[in-house]
């Protein structure tokens, strides 16, 4: 049986109502997380778990978590393919860890069955990082981001194991293995920045929500 799901709005003290409309995609994982950063960034943030609460938000984040439980959920809930739609459509949309693999188009290591929503023209390893006490923290050069390297945060990561020719690599690891992509309106990364106080993926994230509200 599905549950009914209930509407729900972010307000952590910014100035929500000025900003841009961002959507949270809240079937599971650290969500909140998510939408506390991007209200606290001056965006107007609501949770996402239906296609009609989809459809009236300017750009989309989805969280880590569990990529095989969110894809399950997602067609459950009737969502998969209006997030489809979307994304073919142009919004915008950053993924992180779990996010990226849905964001993938190929996928490694996927259990049986497991689709994605794609988008993004790159091949992911599920959980390349091993288990969760394996997990690491370092800190990476993203000349898109400025000259301060970014603190990032693997837990149970994936990686991008090939970059098609339409998609940009942003951050590799000091072996040469791509950890964060962009393509278009859509962002990838395999670390948690939501969770260390770094604000620049979600703000260089809002930039194209919002140059894309200007240009619609």
């Amino acid at each position: 049986m599905v549950t009914t799901l209930r509407s729900e709005s972010i307000d952590a003290g910014g100035s929500a109502a000025a900003g841009p409309r961002v959507g949270v995609l809240a079937l599971q994982g650290d969500f909140r997380e998510h939408a506390h950063v991007l209200s606290r960034l001056g965006a107007h943030v609501s949770l996402v778990r239906r296609p009609e609460e989809l459809a009236v938000v300017d750009g989309l984040v989805i969280p880590g978590g569990e990529s095989t439980v969110m894809d399950k959920l997602s067609r459950a809930y009737g969502l998969a393919e209006p997030l489809k739609d979307a994304i073919a459509g142009g919004l915008p949309v950053y993924g992180t860890c779990a996010g990226l693999i849905m964001l993938a188009d190929t996928i490694l290591d996927a259990i049986a069955g497991q689709q994605t929503l794609g988008g993004l023209d790159v091949v992911v390893r599920r959980n390349a990082f091993g288990s969760q006490n394996q997990s690491f923290e370092t800190d990476l050069d993203i000349p898109a981001l400025g000259d301060e390297p970014v603190h990032a945060v693997f837990i149970r990561g994936p990686v991008v194991e090939s970059v098609g020719p339409a998609a940009t690599p942003l951050a590799v690891l000091s072996d040469g293995r791509v950890v964060a992509v962009e393509q278009g309106n859509l962002l990838g990364t395999s670390f948690h920045p939501e969770i260390t106080g770094e604000y620049r993926f979600h703000e260089y994230f809002l930039d194209k929500v919002r140059d894309r509200t200007l240009i619609g």
